[in-house]
């Protein structure tokens, strides 16, 4: 089969969850299928030739789409005014709508495939079976970040929930497929047939993350995007709360942030114990050269790709029940999930001073992801999907 990919963003580097997801659907998908990949590009530092290098091998078809950035203000403002979501306006762009029609007609897919609700306008009026990938309950997402932003943002995140929520409702019936990262976020979803939508998980790469020895070079780490709302919101929950009760116990532990585009207020969190690496080349380094990982999530939305390529390394991990909900890992056998900062301190602490816990813990998280997290089994669904009538 032929298949049109609309992303909001080029998939490369894998930095970010929607990236990252999209770079090995394509390329599970490319297996079995012909790819026509065309991805917006609202970034202008973007190295799209490096991009289009390591997307070439699994496309017949990579189209990048630059979107000028006074065009996408003038579009937020315009979305303002129309009534949809902010993101929705930012990432839309009448030239590149043009252009998309004339690459769907050029290669003429026998499915559409759009990733996020970023994408919905430019797909929903085409007369070809199509799919949306919500990925996460975008609207929920929103609603939980109104609980620690400031004064003058939860304004406009509010405004942003209300209308994400109908949007997500209204774009659910021009789509004749519907997928998700997790059961979670599909029952989060505002629409009567929510149950229709198939969840469609994230895998791990087994040949790149896995386990190997490395000189231990700090106690505990933390990854992710450090430019993320959740991510920014997770590091200083746990440089302020959880590791204080953990000095009290382990003087010594030392913790890395390792991530890219540290925000100021992650910068701000460096110190003799606290490392904050900006963007790394390997970010493997971060995970074996530690003892613990951990991931505090107190908002967001959607499965952490953070916690499976630490399990998948064979390091112990903790995190909360909001992030690990979604993975469905036994607690206290395959991963540790504390619902406060003093839950979250007491794993760290039990599993720093207990090498056998470690041990235990990283064996069984290790077997987990291994059988139940692999993206050809993951995207084996998703491929099925396009092929109903």
């Amino acid at each position: 089969m032929r298949i049109f990919v609309l992303l909001s963003r080029i998939p490369y580097p894998l930095e970010k969850g929607d990236k990252l997801r999209a770079f090995h659907q394509i390329k599970a998908l490319s297996k079995n299928n012909e790819i026509i990949l065309c991805a917006l590009n609202p970034i202008k530092k973007t190295d799209k030739q490096k991009a289009f290098a390591q997307l070439q091998p699994y496309c017949r078809s990579v189209t990048f789409i630059d979107l000028p950035f006074l065009q996408r203000v003038f579009n937020i403002f315009k979305a303002y005014f129309k009534g949809l979501p902010l993101q929705v306006g930012y990432f839309y762009n009448r030239k590149a709508a043009r252009k998309i029609q004339r690459l769907i007609r050029e290669y003429q897919p026998g499915h559409l495939y759009g990733q996020l609700s970023r994408t919905a306008l430019y797909l929903m009026d085409e007369p070809i079976r199509k799919t949306l990938d919500y990925q996460d309950a975008f609207s929920y997402g929103l609603k939980r970040r109104t609980q620690t932003a400031s004064f003058f943002i939860k304004p406009v995140l509010l405004l942003e929930h209300r209308r994400l929520a109908v949007f997500e409702k209204k774009i659910f019936d021009l789509f004749d497929g519907k997928t998700i990262i997790s059961e979670q976020d599909k029952q989060l979803i505002p629409h009567p047939r929510k149950d229709e939508i198939k969840v469609v998980h994230n895998g791990v790469d087994m040949s790149y993350f896995s386990p190997y020895k490395a000189e231990k070079k700090q106690e505990i780490v933390f990854t992710g995007n450090m430019n993320y709302p959740p991510n920014i919101d997770a590091a200083e929950f746990l440089v302020h709360e959880i590791m204080p009760m953990v000095w009290k116990k382990v003087s010594g532990a030392r913790l890395l942030l390792a991530g890219a585009y540290p925000h100021p207020r992650i910068r701000r969190l460096a110190s003799e114990k606290v490392k904050v690496s900006g963007w790394m080349d390997d970010i493997r380094e971060a995970y074996a050269t530690s003892q613990v990982f951990i991931a505090p999530m107190r908002l967001g939305t959607g499965l952490q790709n953070k916690l499976l390529e630490a399990m998948a390394m064979h390091i112990p991990t903790v995190t909360t029940p909001l992030a690990s909900a979604a993975l469905h890992a036994q607690n206290e056998k395959e991963i540790l999930a504390g619902s406060n900062a003093q839950e979250l301190a007491n794993h760290l602490i039990n599993l720093l001073e207990n090498q056998k816990l470690r041990n235990k813990i990283a064996d069984n998280a290790l077997d987990f992801v291994q059988k139940n997290f692999n993206w050809e089994t993951a995207t084996a669904g998703l491929e099925t999907l396009f092929k109903q009538k």
